[in-house]
């Protein structure tokens, strides 16, 4: 593992997530259930899984080129989904606010 400026800065987004898991578990009591809170739960698992991948990525130098390859691209498929989960929840709960 070489410490240089990457490392610093994916260590700075490892403190940040861990953060950001943090905060979505401590929100999680104070969601309701329902639709809002299975989206909630999925979301919750997402932000786990990418502070799993943010824990190895220091790692990632050690090894083989395809194997990166294949973590980026799934980083980016569950990344999509997020961002699918978030935009539908954002959704849902302006749709009750305005009710």
């Amino acid at each position: 593992m070489q410490i240089d400026t990457a490392f610093f800065i994916n260590a700075l987004g490892i403190a940040i997530m861990i953060y950001g898991l943090v905060d979505v578990l401590l929100l999680r009591s104070k969601i309701p259930g329902g639709q809002v809170g299975k989206a909630w739960k999925a979301l919750t698992a997402l932000i786990a899984l990418f502070t799993a991948g943010y824990l190895v990525s220091p790692f990632f130098s050690t090894l083989p080129a395809d194997s990166i390859r294949m973590i980026v691209s799934l980083i980016f498929l569950f990344g999509a989904v997020y961002v699918i989960l978030t935009v539908r929840l954002l959704y849902r709960i302006i749709a009750e606010l305005s009710s």
